[in-house]
């Protein structure tokens, strides 16, 4: 419960000096085919200067991994409060991660970024695999992963 409360801050909070409002928002993670067991990946938000807001959705559910999400773990001080109640399975290679939840309309055009962590049993730790500011001009366009993500939206 804490943790859904942390991402109604976030997604709430900001929007405090406007009309608050939310809409939902449909992530979408393509993951590479790469060799390996199923990728974890961190999604969580910075503001204009780059400090961390909040996270959004973790895939991947063993706590012990999470050091290897690079920018996350740096952001939050490996704090699992930050996730909790908002985790999901890890994403195999091939596989499609797709989510939605409902953020302020705050957040949009107005600086913040969309980081995506991802590291994988074996392999490399990605800090940023993908970064995308969440503009208007960005929804529904394909941002290129730099490591295990091929491919990812929001819309």
């Amino acid at each position: 419960m804490k943790t859904l409360l942390s991402v109604l801050a976030l997604t709430t909070a900001i929007a405090a000096p406007v009309a608050v409002a939310a809409k939902p928002v449909t992530f979408t993670a393509q993951m590479k085919n790469y060799r390996g067991p199923g990728a974890y990946l961190a999604l969580y938000v910075t503001d204009k200067s780059g400090a961390y807001k909040g996270t959004l959705w973790m895939a991947g559910g063993k706590s012990k991994y999470y050091k290897h999400l690079p920018g996350w773990h740096r952001a939050t001080r490996g704090d699992l409060g930050q996730v909790r109640g908002i985790t999901g399975a890890s994403v195999g290679a091939g596989r499609t991660l797709k989510i939605t939840l409902d953020l302020s309309d705050a957040l949009f055009d107005a600086g913040y970024k969309l980081h995506v962590d991802s590291s994988v049993e074996d392999g490399r730790d990605m800090a940023n695999d993908v970064v995308i500011p969440l503009t208007s001009a960005n929804a529904g366009k394909p941002a290129r992963g730099k490591r295990y993500v091929s491919s990812f939206t929001f819309k």
